[in-house]
């Protein structure tokens, strides 16, 4: 099946509300769509939104190569190829993923309508649901409090609380909630390298008794050595977000003493669902469970996130709460959230339909 038309366009999104992080505060996304259509009328779906401070790759540079001569000679060849032109787009574009994912993602869809399957279908669907941790940015203990109790109305099991400014704070925060909510919540944590090893250390020290399920990136992408210090079975607890990106940094964090035991799997990091693919199986071959991530992303690529996850059998956390925070999307469905469990449905491709 042919493809005839390839549209690109980019969006602004406002946020439902801002949010801070270790090193940024965020109150709106800019978000890139492309659409892929087939001579049988079938419209494929993708989306860009990578994270500037990881990758170097703003939205509105995923925008431009959107709209390159490179993605319209994907006209005239057929979708059955999609794998080959994920291939040639890796070659054109091999810094900048957002662009990746965006094509990949369309590409993925497109091919599954075709074929009238879900994409966790085309590739083994090992994972029928998983609870999505909802994420609290870094604010003060009372509206750290307030909005677990608003996630709690919501049905959400899992917190995700961002970390890495001031580790008293930190500390304080997590422990109120446990003050509060009991065991009712599991506690992640994501400092986005905001921490030095010696705070780190005593951050998790200072848990005690009080534990969580794992800490996300506490340290700067290249201090990676330093966390060998901490013993191995604290080490399991920690997970790599900024420290991996693609293929090779997880060859390189996969080594037989890894100061990880959880990869962050992003999209917008590794360039779509083919680069996950490899980064998942390099994580099985060395005991690593998966983590799959996003930023603020839109309905289309967090539904594309949630099928290659649940395609993999070393998949063990999902937070991929990103098309919670905004404001408006350009689709709907993809997957339904029931008390905090995220499932897709089972319509071909990622299950997505356009808002007209």
């Amino acid at each position: 099946m042919k493809i005839i038309s390839i549209r690109s366009y980019l969006k602004n999104v406002p946020l439902k509300k801002p949010y801070t992080i270790a090193y940024n505060t965020y109150y709106d996304v800019s978000l890139a769509f492309l659409e892929v259509e087939l001579a049988n009328g079938i419209i494929g779906y993708g989306s860009g939104s990578p994270a500037e401070d990881v990758v170097g790759e703003t939205t509105q540079q995923t925008s431009i190569n959107l709209q390159t001569d490179f993605v319209q000679s994907f006209v005239g060849r057929d979708i059955r190829q999609f794998n080959e032109l994920i291939y040639e787009t890796t070659l054109q574009f091999p810094i900048f993923p957002g662009t990746i994912a965006a094509i990949d993602i369309a590409l993925h869809d497109a091919f599954g309508k075709y074929i009238q399957l879900p994409i966790a279908q085309f590739y083994g669907q090992k994972i029928k649901s998983l609870p999505t941790s909802i994420t609290i940015g870094i604010c003060d203990v009372q509206e750290t409090l307030a909005q677990a109790i608003e996630y709690k109305k919501l049905g959400f099991r899992i917190l995700k609380v961002k970390t890495g400014i001031n580790p008293a704070v930190d500390l304080e925060r997590i422990i109120k909630l446990y003050e509060m909510f009991g065991d009712y919540f599991i506690i992640r944590v994501d400092a986005n390298q905001g921490y030095t090893y010696d705070e780190l250390t005593w951050f998790m020290k200072s848990l005690h008794p009080h534990s969580v399920e794992l800490i996300e990136q506490p340290l700067k992408v290249g201090l990676e050595k330093e966390l060998l210090k901490i013993n191995q079975a604290d080490r399991r607890k920690l997970a790599a977000d900024e420290s991996l990106k693609n293929t090779r940094s997880a060859i390189t964090l996969a080594s037989e003493d890894s100061a990880f035991g959880i990869f962050n799997i992003k999209l917008m990091k590794c360039g779509g669902l083919v680069g996950a693919r490899e980064i998942a199986t390099i994580a099985q071959a060395s005991s690593i469970d998966l983590f799959w991530g996003c930023n603020d992303e839109s309905i289309i690529s967090i539904t594309a996130a949630l099928h290659v996850a649940y395609s993999c059998p070393n998949t063990k956390y999902i937070d991929l709460d990103g098309s919670f925070d905004l404001a408006e999307d350009i689709v709907t469905g993809g997957f339904e959230l029931v008390d905090g469990y995220m499932h897709i449905n089972n319509n071909p491709g990622f299950g997505i339909d356009i808002i007209k």
